[in-house]
């Protein structure tokens, strides 16, 4: 049973979705987007449409999930293919490049709400991630697009708790950024780059693990596990290694370090500092 804070939560998300006269959301399928597309199907039906920004650097896994999520709310769903790579400086892949793919979809988003008289456009982010230095959040604020989880000031946890109670089986999903945060910035996002990324991570997939990344290093693919799981990993280690490879890259590493969100910008940022002797 939830506690009370939880309830009065998700009793404050309805009412402020309630004044709206239809809303858009950019849906990814994460536990953040899950709750604001779950919470407005309640309260506004047929005119809360969940849009599903369809690109290269989206994994097929993750529509097919997302897709499954919405069905089980009832919501209404829209694939919106998306074109950002076409965009020479989302292609550069600098350090502002979500900027750039976040614009292409508000973009889509706000035709897509005037053709059809939505009031508004909604996203995922939460109280959590106005702690941090997002280019994605400047291009939401340039289009209008509201984010209820962070007005309310609910943070990730809570949020988490809310999609619990709402029966959402994404409440303690890992999180997924897309395919090019597995690029080093100022490595070119060419066709193909993101198709064999994500093929190499279906391997992981495919072999039952729920978090990982597969960061690219030219030839070489890097694999980013929790450490709990490196023990199965090194006995599946003939099955991993022969499976990325057949995607293209002719190294296979595991990092030892296991995964962390962000750790290949990280490392990144440090290569590029002095080296001091």
């Amino acid at each position: 049973m939830a506690d009370t804070k939880t309830l009065e939560s998700l009793q404050k998300l309805e009412q402020l979705l309630r004044k709206y006269d239809g809303a858009v959301i950019a849906y990814s399928g994460g536990v953040d987007s899950a709750v604001v597309m779950a919470a407005a199907t309640r309260v506004l039906g047929a005119r809360a449409l969940a849009c599903i920004g369809v690109s290269p650097s989206y994994p097929d896994r993750e529509k097919t999930a997302a897709l499954a999520v919405a069905k089980s709310v009832g919501a209404v769903v829209r694939i919106v293919p998306t074109r950002e790579e076409n965009n020479p400086n989302y292609a550069a892949n600098s350090a502002n490049r979500c900027y750039y793919c976040k614009t292409e979809l508000y973009e889509n988003l706000a035709a897509i709400a005037r053709e059809q008289k939505y009031a508004v456009i909604l996203d995922g982010n939460n109280a959590s991630d106005a702690t941090e230095d997002r280019p994605g959040w400047r291009a939401a604020r340039e289009h209008g697009v509201v984010s209820p989880l962070a007005s309310l000031g609910l943070t990730k946890p809570v949020v988490r708790m809310l999609a619990r109670e709402m029966g959402l089986t994404v409440w303690d999903k890992p999180a997924t950024p897309c395919l090019s945060s597995r690029v080093p910035h100022g490595v070119p996002i060419v066709p193909g780059l993101l198709k064999r990324i994500e093929a190499a991570e279906n391997v992981l997939a495919a072999l039952g693990f729920k978090e990982f990344r597969v960061r690219h290093h030219g030839d070489v693919a890097r694999v980013e596990l929790p450490v709990d799981d490196m023990g199965r990993a090194m006995a599946l280690r003939q099955q991993i290694v022969l499976g990325i490879q057949q995607t293209g890259y002719i190294f296979v590493s595991l990092d030892l370090s296991g995964f962390r969100s962000g750790a290949l910008h990280e490392a990144t940022k440090a290569s590029q500092e002095p080296q001091h002797k």
